[in-house]
């Protein structure tokens, strides 16, 4: 028996990829980065902390708005295509027939597939939102989901590099722990990414963890040298 094996990435996967992958990315940055130029966990935990507030707020505000836009873009066009089979029909018709023209049906069964479609004005509108704007009508809750998905998401991933920082006065001993435990989450990350989405985790993984690690890197560089000068 064949089995076809496909990858369904829903939305909400997508949601956590965002969350997760800024989340783990900009607090490892930033406390890295902190570590360079002072010597207490303190600062960096009430940094590092407000910051994380900070993004998720912001990131989850992101997902919202782009969930209301997705909303809003199809309700218009939606209220556009049933006012056109209203005004055109013949060339809403018409246009029904180019896409069935596509798949290669002879120009009699696209006439018929029209003329009945015609008799169902909805599904006919349906039909035009989906295979002519290639729309598909959004979930209601979406934005909200998506908003509160994408917030926790970046909190969870925030978290794992400041956690060190709570318990360690020095930062420099916090970093360390801090980089082995954040690139560790980084790849585990990245692999379970890589492989949702079809990809070769292992290597998925491993361009996750180079990016984190330049990111807090590039932090630490920049403010060890501003606090020597």
């Amino acid at each position: 028996m064949h089995k076809e094996h496909h990858v369904n990435s829903s939305e909400t996967i997508r949601d956590i990829v965002i969350g997760m992958s800024d989340g783990l990315t900009v607090p490892f940055a930033l406390a890295a980065g902190l570590s360079g130029a002072v010597n207490a966990s303190g600062i960096v935990v009430t940094a590092g902390l407000a910051e994380i507030v900070a993004g998720s707020i912001a990131m989850g505000l992101g997902g919202f708005l782009a969930g209301r836009t997705d909303e809003d873009h199809y309700n218009s066009e939606l209220k556009r295509e049933y006012e056109e089979v209203e005004r055109v029909p013949q060339e809403e018709k018409r246009e029904v027939m180019e896409v069935f023209a596509d798949f290669g049906l002879s120009v009699q069964l696209q006439q018929e597939i029209a003329d009945e479609l015609e008799k169902d004005k909805d599904k006919w509108v349906d039909f035009m939102m989906k295979y002519e704007l290639g729309l598909d009508k959004p979930d209601p809750n979406r934005a909200t989901r998506s908003a509160i998905t994408i917030g926790i998401s970046y909190i969870i991933g925030g978290i794992i590099p400041l956690s060190p920082y709570f318990f360690i006065h020095d930062t420099q001993e916090a970093l360390l722990f801090s980089c082995g435990i954040t690139l560790l989450a980084l790849f585990i990350f990245g692999y379970f990414k890589s492989k949702l989405t079809g990809q070769p985790p292992v290597s998925g993984g491993i361009k996750v963890v180079v990016i984190g690690a330049l990111a807090a890197a590039a932090a630490f560089i920049l403010a060890r040298a501003i606090n020597n000068h």
